[in-house]
């Protein structure tokens, strides 16, 4: 339908559409919602910046994937159904993390509802053909997609304590499932539209989002992109396979895991630190790898930018397994999860280093 200039220059006009349209929503709100996220006050609320300020950069996220999502439709009419029920599944998830995110950024929602919504966002995924395929046992891979689902939504809202982290994180996953994408279907698929057109938007909001902030994505930002990301993590990488086609579970496994390494790491970190302070995981604090970063003398932008190198390296990583690896061994399993575990390390020993002030 489209020549290969055609196509180029139709999805980086859709990617600077995104950007332009998510500084401008963001924009708009900025001058008129200044109090929507004021619970961010609130005293069981622990937040790194001591400013509140309004969280609802999640906002332009979803507006913009549901732009892409209708208009895949008039770009590419001959192409595949976006209705397809898979598609749809994906729709209701985000729409219902998303919608959670929004109470929860309103309300403060009940820890029991947030988990309830987030297990009923895996059930649709799953419900409608998202589901991780590597044991080919059937319960242990729904079981195993139902956790991944939660486990992201929990861990992308975990990773969103400083300026900019989740959102520079988000995009490196973003990129790396693009260049997948782009490896082995055609760049008109509507993954590749959805994928573009998010970034676009993460890109938009990190104008504001960047140290110093004047907003956050708020429980509606990291509830919807803890979907997607799980979604696409299912799709490219925990299902992904190698341009021959060979399905490897060992492949799977550390491809995934060096994917998401950073907010596996972080949620994991954080945990277990809690956990052996006799903490609840699931209560804020100033506790997080990147505020240990900071008490080590990094700045909250060095952090940052220092995250944002660790997933772009991270994708890259993956591209080299699926494009150029035929055949995986263990020795690539090793170097994989070697690497993975080397930024686990890090990032858990800088919150055992001493010499500086432990948060309460």
């Amino acid at each position: 339908m489209y020549s290969a200039n055609q196509l180029f220059f139709l999805l980086a006009g859709l990617f600077f559409l995104a950007l332009v349209f998510t500084l401008l929503v963001n924009s708009v709100f900025m001058r008129f919602f200044r109090t929507f996220g004021i619970r961010e006050n609130a005293p069981t609320m622990v937040r790194w910046n001591a400013s509140s300020k309004p969280a609802f950069g999640g906002i332009g996220f979803f507006i913009v994937f549901l732009f892409a999502f209708a208009a895949y439709g008039v770009l590419f009419p001959n192409s595949t159904d976006p209705f397809q029920p898979e598609l749809i599944g994906l729709l209701a998830a985000t729409g219902l993390g998303f919608l959670m995110g929004l109470a929860d950024d309103a309300y403060n929602t009940r820890p029991l509802l947030k988990f309830v919504t987030q297990v009923l966002c895996g059930a649709l995924l799953l419900a409608t053909g998202t589901s991780i395929h590597l044991f080919n046992v059937p319960w242990v891979d729904n079981s195993l997609t139902i956790l991944w689902v939660v486990g992201m939504m929990n861990a992308i809202n975990m990773l969103d304590n400083m300026d900019a982290i989740t959102t520079v994180v988000s995009l490196a996953i973003f990129i790396a499932a693009l260049a997948v994408q782009l490896l082995t279907n055609a760049a008109s698929d509507i993954n590749t539209i959805l994928i573009i057109a998010v970034c676009g938007a993460l890109g938009g909001f990190l104008f504001f989002n960047w140290h110093p902030s004047r907003m956050y994505m708020g429980d509606t930002g990291s509830q919807f992109l803890g979907v997607l990301l799980a979604y696409m993590g299912i799709r490219y990488f925990w299902n992904g396979q190698s341009l021959d086609g060979v399905v490897e579970p060992w492949r799977q496994i550390s491809v995934s895991i060096v994917v998401f390494i950073l907010p596996l790491a972080d949620t994991t970190t954080v945990t277990i630190n809690r956990m052996l302070r006799g903490r609840s995981p699931f209560v804020g604090g100033k506790d997080h790898t990147t505020h240990f970063l900071s008490y080590i003398g990094l700045t909250d932008s060095q952090v940052a930018m220092g995250f944002g190198g660790v997933g772009l390296m991270s994708g890259f990583l993956s591209y080299i397994a699926l494009r150029f690896i035929p055949e995986w061994h263990l020795l690539h399993t090793l170097l994989y999860l070697g690497y993975a575990a080397l930024v686990f390390l890090f990032l858990f020993g800088s919150t055992k280093r001493p010499g500086i002030d432990r948060p309460l």
